[in-house]
């Protein structure tokens, strides 16, 4: 421990590794599927590969977000209007609610909605240059159905990418101004926290495999 502004400041672990390689997947992923999107051709293969994988991860994080470790679940971080603003009024400290903070909370949840709207968007996209790739469901609906969903998913990938723009301009809004990397603790798991913080609740890791093999069987029979 050092000292800090409240007295201590103790290294405290955070976010869990199942947590924290959904996040890393999601970023790669989201990547790939942005990278293969703009291709086109026969980049939309790995294109619908990406967006499989995606929608597993983000089953998964939906499960997490009931059942997985205390910082992951929504109930703990997707906070109501009184505690927004104290937290805008400087009095929510980072001991109190050390995850995410009551903003970063709805910015998630604005994320992972957004996501999921792009996913099962693209189940049922139309390949509207060829046709050789349309979303594995998008024969179940007509044509022209198909078409309009395909505005959709590239609509909400541009919503995704303002986000994304948000979530990034606040990573670095933290570091010049607050001094704090919220980068290094989505990799080691620990944060660097003034005050006394309470003991966290984590999940086993045999869970969170579960889960995901559960993801995977779900999403993997809907398509099947």
């Amino acid at each position: 421990m050092a000292p800090g502004c409240n007295g201590v400041t103790q290294r405290v672990l955070v976010w869990d590794l199942p947590l924290r390689l959904f996040h890393w997947g999601m970023a790669g992923l989201f990547g790939a599927m942005w990278f293969t999107g703009k291709q086109g051709g026969d980049w939309l293969h790995y294109h619908q590969l990406a967006g499989f994988t995606l929608a597993t991860l983000l089953l998964f994080r939906l499960v997490w977000g009931v059942f997985g470790s205390e910082t992951a679940r929504f109930g703990r971080f997707v906070a109501g209007p009184r505690t927004v603003v104290r937290y805008l009024r400087g009095e929510l400290s980072e001991a109190e609610q050390p995850g995410h903070n009551p903003l970063g909370g709805w910015m998630v949840l604005a994320l992972l909605c957004t996501l999921s709207l792009q996913v099962l968007s693209g189940l049922f996209a139309a390949d509207v240059d060829s046709y050789l790739y349309d979303g594995p469901l998008a024969a179940r609906v007509a044509g022209e159905v198909a078409e309009r969903i395909t505005a959709w998913h590239k609509a909400s990938f541009d919503a995704l990418l303002v986000l994304v723009s948000l979530h990034l301009l606040a990573i670095l809004v933290y570091r010049v101004v607050k001094r704090k990397n919220l980068v290094l603790p989505m990799i080691t798991g620990y944060k660097a926290i003034d005050g006394q913080v309470r003991s966290l609740h984590f999940a086993p890791a045999g869970l969170a495999l579960l889960a995901l093999g559960g993801s995977a069987g779900v999403f993997y029979a809907l398509l099947h």
